[in-house]
């Protein structure tokens, strides 16, 4: 029984091709009014194709979804794309090359006066940061402006849901995050709730206030970025998220862990009893460079960061391990380094024989 509507809710989402196996199963969320969610994972994990359910564009096979309490998708009734009121933002801006910039956001305003279709797709214009382009053809525009325009055209409408499907992919990293940042502050000016398709972690944690880590059409963890990153809710999520090692320990009596880097202490919700075998996870925060730690080892990689160096090192038993250092510890590769453990989260799940860490 569902006790309070959300502005979209889907249960058990099931859709495959003909004669393949599911791409998406037992899929399910929910985002609340204003909500901005994202599907996270990397390329034929279900998360596109979970989209175009939702929108309408493809029949979902099992399972429902509800847009503000109303049914638009379940066995045997499907509501049309074009009655379902979600708007849609591509990666390739699919944008109409003959058409001005003022009449491509226009373009689903048709039924309305026309008048009141410029001076709405004007307001859109100013809304993304584009006023006066009205005149102009998308050719004449970047990459960035094209998106905005995008942008534009799918909130002219006034959606109930937005949906955004690898909205940046064709842009470069810096252009990205910043144009990430600045559609979340239009969509959160607007009210609007929207749901984002995504394979780049900075983008999903930049945009969304919940992100979903997907792995074979389904939601593995529907969480926020920072508990993704600290606390994962599976291994998978943990490799998955952020960067990192996994390094051998046996748990110990009162919730530590005994590893070759010394004894942890605390390990709260992880459910593991005394002697059992573990993969710990160390962020590359967690391991500090210090000169006078006996423990010692070597760098085998640098990757400069301005402010820090992102080393890779490596310890006695081959294992290797990421560590964030302040760039004015310029150590050279081959040499080696003092560390030592500083973790706030402890994350550390049974060890399976036969894992890769």
């Amino acid at each position: 029984m569902i006790l309070m509507n959300y502005a979209l809710e889907i249960r058990d989402l099931r859709f495959s091709y003909p004669g393949m196996p599911p791409v998406v199963e037992g899929f399910s969320l929910t985002l609340a009014e204003g909500e901005i969610g994202c599907l996270l994972g990397s390329s034929g994990c279900g998360k596109t194709t979970a989209l175009r359910c939702i929108a309408g564009l493809e029949p979902a096979h099992a399972g429902e979804i509800r847009l503000r309490g109303e049914v638009v998708s379940r066995p045997g009734m499907t509501v049309p794309t074009e009655a379902r009121r979600v708007g849609v933002v591509f990666q390739d801006y699919a944008l109409f090359p003959h058409l001005d910039i003022l009449d491509n956001v226009a373009f689903g305003l048709r039924g309305q006066p026309r008048a009141r279709r410029r001076e709405r797709a004007a307001e859109l214009l100013a809304l993304v940061g584009l006023p006066g382009t009205g005149a102009k053809y998308p050719h004449e525009l970047s990459g960035g402006q094209k998106q905005r325009v995008a942008l534009a055209r799918a909130l002219a409408p006034s959606p109930r849901l937005l949906l955004l499907d690898e909205p940046f992919s064709n842009l470069d990293g810096d252009l990205r995050e910043r144009l990430s940042l600045e559609v979340r502050g239009i969509l959160k000016a607007q009210g609007t709730t929207a749901l984002l398709v995504t394979h780049d972690q900075h983008e999903a944690f930049a945009m969304a206030d919940t992100v979903g880590v997907m792995r074979k059409g389904r939601i593995e963890q529907w969480d926020t970025a920072y508990n993704l990153y600290h606390r994962p809710a599976s291994r998978f999520v943990a490799d998955f998220v952020g960067e990192g090692a996994f390094i051998e320990g046996r748990a110990s009596d009162g919730d530590g862990i005994d590893t070759v880097l010394g004894e942890l202490k605390h390990c709260p919700g992880c459910e593991l009893k005394p002697g059992m075998p573990v993969s710990l996870l160390l962020r590359p925060d967690d391991v500090q460079h210090d000169d006078d730690a006996i423990l010692k080892a070597e760098v085998v990689k640098k990757a400069f960061r301005g402010a820090e160096f992102l080393y890779t090192l490596k310890l006695e038993d081959g294992k290797q391990l990421l560590s964030l250092v302040p760039s004015h510890h310029n150590h050279a590769i081959g040499e080696r380094i003092g560390i030592k453990l500083d973790v706030d989260h402890v994350v550390a799940f049974p060890r399976v024989e036969g894992a890769d860490d």
